[in-house]
């Protein structure tokens, strides 16, 4: 009564209400059992998958012989050999694996290990180590065994590799398989920049476009080779058995012949030997005749360099897509870098295993330039994604004004206050006459100057006569007659106190000149004003104009 308990809390993990963090209380036995069945289920699957095609090869060919104990012991290398292990066959070395039953493990073990998950209701991120630990060990002890067992065997494989490989994809197949379950990517987000998550995600479709380019350029060839592969069919396997099993071997070999055209669209290409194909031109001996290989063109063609369109059309691709990541181009081309790199690190790893040793025969090795092709998917997807990222995207707001040139809210006001008609200056002399005191006046009395001192430190001649002419009642006179002080105050306190400037009042005539009329005409008025003539006042000629004396 174990399972359905199992079942009903799982449904209970699944509600959306549930917590991350929650985990269903599942017995020991039900976690070793789905622990078990995620770390030797896709063993066991991947070595019967393998069995049963040998099975079906040598069943089929006439020229060979069905040994079942020998199809299970042949079956265990090619087990590893689904892993990228190279094997040893007849003491020749085979490492030029094929890629299609690698990509079908590692799908077993991306599908096993989220089944596995669902089981035991695992939803946090931490959860998820044990499980990818579990089968990256199993594969690890499966590999063990099979190096064991196959010591002495005609087939039989490499040990180091063995070990590392098999846990290594399966470890990386199983994190993929639990990311959205375990919500490994919501947790990648806290710890990458935003920026960064962006590029990757572009980089990861820059890939995908680029082996869509290299299967475009594949098909163009093999379909204008389409006469040469029905020969090549009809000579090397002439039987049902045979064609069946050409066919097979041409399939799994499929994915490394669209990363080799990848490669040769790209612009380094790939060699088998001495022979090596690059657009640039076709150099070495007759390859060897197998359909797969009936694309690859016998003569250079001028053409072939059009092919470089569809590896730009990818980095064009990357560049739409991260158009509109930032308002600022140069925070895009960053982005763009970010998703070439990841491009130019998967043409690495599938430049790796798409080549290999193949015997020691003329052929060998089959070799796909991982570092030229890395740096050369690295360039179509930064150049054109670049170009198209700064180009497409939108402009960047232009930079702030300073504070200093934005227009002040008050300047409007000001504007319309100065546009108001200005007062007569008449009225001005009026209310100075009446005994008011104006602004620009008291302004004109603050930049009396000084008396005159000679250089022993006395006053002038004349200075005490002047000063003794002055008295409170004279003052009040002046206040009447509308001299410049508000307060009816002694011109010399407002010489002592008068610092601050203005400018001169608004006196009919040019100001500072002789001919300015004064506000009054009594004599002492006048007096007054001769006595506080401003020092250095100029004329419209420039001239500074000599305050009068005593003398004068």
């Amino acid at each position: 009564m174990q399972l359905p308990t199992l079942r009903l809390r799982r449904e209970t993990v699944d509600d959306p209400g549930t917590e991350p963090g929650d985990v269903p209380a599942v017995s020991r036995a039900a976690w070793i059992r789905a622990m078990l069945a995620a770390a030797l289920g896709p063993l066991i699957a991947g070595y019967v998958a393998v069995v049963a095609l040998f099975a079906l090869v040598t069943g089929i060919t006439t020229e060979a012989a069905f040994e079942p104990v020998g199809v299970l012991r042949a079956a265990a290398p090619g087990w590893l050999a689904a892993y990228q292990v190279p094997v040893r066959i007849g003491g020749q070395p085979l490492g030029v694996l094929p890629l299609l039953p690698t990509v079908g493990a590692l799908v077993l073990v991306a599908r096993s290990a989220a089944r596995a998950a669902r089981r035991l209701g695992l939803r946090a991120p931490a959860q998820a180590v044990p499980l990818v630990a579990a089968m990256a060990g199993g594969h690890v002890l499966a590999a063990v065994a099979v190096v064991v067992l196959s010591r002495n065997a005609p087939v039989g494989s490499e040990p180091l590799p063995a070990l590392l490989l098999p846990a290594l994809l399966a470890g990386v197949a199983a994190t993929v398989g639990l990311a959205g379950r375990c919500r490994l990517v919501e947790a990648a987000r806290h710890h990458l920049d935003p920026l960064a998550l962006r590029g990757l995600r572009a980089g990861a479709l820059g890939t995908a476009a680029l082996l869509t380019a290299g299967a475009a350029t594949y098909a163009l060839g093999l379909a204008l080779s389409a006469p040469t592969v029905h020969t090549l069919f009809g000579t090397h396997a002439p039987g049902p058995g045979s064609g069946t099993g050409l066919l097979l071997l041409s399939l799994g070999y499929l994915p490394n012949a669209v990363v080799g055209a990848l490669s040769f669209a790209a612009g380094p290409g790939f060699s088998l030997g001495a022979t090596v194909v690059t657009p640039m031109g076709h150099a070495g001996e007759v390859l060897p005749g197998l359909p797969l290989l009936a694309a690859v063109p016998e003569t250079d063609s001028p053409w072939w360099w059009a092919l470089a369109v569809l590896p730009a059309a990818a980095g064009a691709l990357v560049g739409w897509r991260l158009r509109a990541v930032a308002a600022d181009p140069r925070v895009r081309l960053r982005a763009v870098v970010v998703a070439g790199a990841l491009s130019g690190f998967g043409a690495v790893v599938l430049g790796t295993f798409a080549g290999g040793r193949l015997g020691h025969g003329p052929f060998d090795p089959v070799t796909v330039p991982a570092g030229p092709l890395s740096i050369a998917v690295f360039a179509w997807i930064t150049v054109p994604g670049g170009l198209v990222a700064w180009f497409a995207g939108p402009r960047s707001a232009p930079p702030p004004e300073p504070a200093e040139a934005q227009p002040d809210a008050t300047e409007p006001a000001e504007r319309a206050e100065s546009t108001e008609p200005a007062e007569p200056a008449e009225s001005e002399t009026d209310g100075a006459t009446d005994g008011t005191t104006t602004e620009d006046g008291a302004a004109e009395t603050a930049e009396i100057a000084e008396p005159e001192v000679d250089g022993d430190g006395a006053e002038p001649d004349g200075a005490t006569e002047r000063e003794d002419t002055v008295d409170p009642a004279d003052g009040a006179t002046e206040a009447a007659g509308g001299a410049n002080s508000a307060d009816s105050a002694d011109p010399a306190d407002l010489v002592e106190t008068g610092d601050t400037e203005a400018p001169e009042p608004d006196w009919p005539g040019e100001p500072g000149s002789a001919e300015s009329p004064r506000p009054t005409e009594s004599a002492d008025s006048v007096e007054l004003t001769e006595r506080t003539e401003p020092t250095g006042a100029t004329t419209d000629d420039g001239d500074e104009e000599r305050p009068p004396t005593a003398s004068s």
